[in-house]
């Protein structure tokens, strides 16, 4: 597998976040890599979006990896106690990203380092993985992973899926209201979550 190259990631946060489902997140450690599937992301757009941390042109130290060029990780923590992880999109100074919501371990061996890492009583596999809070527990994803740049091979980054190699796209896309942000006004209505219909792992389904 190769890194996508950086020219996915400078586009709008809503392409993004929908080409980004079925590709192949990777967690790299020491000589170890673990293989996820990304099933549901969400698009945030900058300083027109008030759910975004960029509303209203917002730069802050938190906020900085946002407004450089798409292809980077913007990391942060919510209630104090659970990291997300977003990808940065679009071009400098245009601060899009995308919050990876869910992710699908690809083996065995992806499924053991996410137990590992978040021991739960649940035995559903999906309960693994299948949140932003989650996902980074059990992939070990917290703010020293910030700013890391997932065009190339390293601790974190992304690469095609195997069907999308072979010109193949066996899914169905679904469009959602984002989650959990009542302080946004009239943008928590909009249907910028995107998820893989079907899958087991999806956070949220659509009611």
């Amino acid at each position: 597998m190769q890194p996508l190259h950086q020219i996915f990631y400078l586009r709008d946060s809503l392409v993004v976040a929908r080409d980004l489902l079925g590709k192949t997140l990777v967690r790299q450690v020491g000589d170890k890599h673990y293989a996820f599937k990304i099933v549901e992301t969400e698009a945030y757009r900058g300083e027109f979006d008030k759910a975004s941390h960029a509303y209203g042109g917002k730069l802050t130290n938190r906020t900085r990896p946002m407004f450089q060029a798409g292809g980077i990780t913007y990391i942060y923590l919510i209630y104090g106690m659970y990291y997300c992880l977003n990808i940065v999109t679009n071009n400098e100074s245009i601060p899009h990203a995308v919050l990876i919501r869910a992710l699908q371990p690809l083996d065995d061996e992806a499924i053991r380092y996410a137990a590992l890492n978040r021991p739960i009583k649940s035995k559903k596999v999906q309960d693994l993985t299948n949140g932003p809070g989650k996902l980074c527990k059990a992939l070990v994803i917290d703010k020293t992973l910030n700013e890391v740049d997932v065009t190339e091979k390293g601790s974190l980054w992304i690469a095609e899926s195997i069907t999308e190699e072979n010109n193949m796209k066996d899914f169905e896309i679904i469009e959602d209201k984002r989650i959990n942000i009542p302080y946004a006004m009239e943008y928590q209505d909009v249907l910028w979550r995107f998820y893989i219909n079907h899958n087991q792992f999806v956070s949220v389904l659509k009611k």
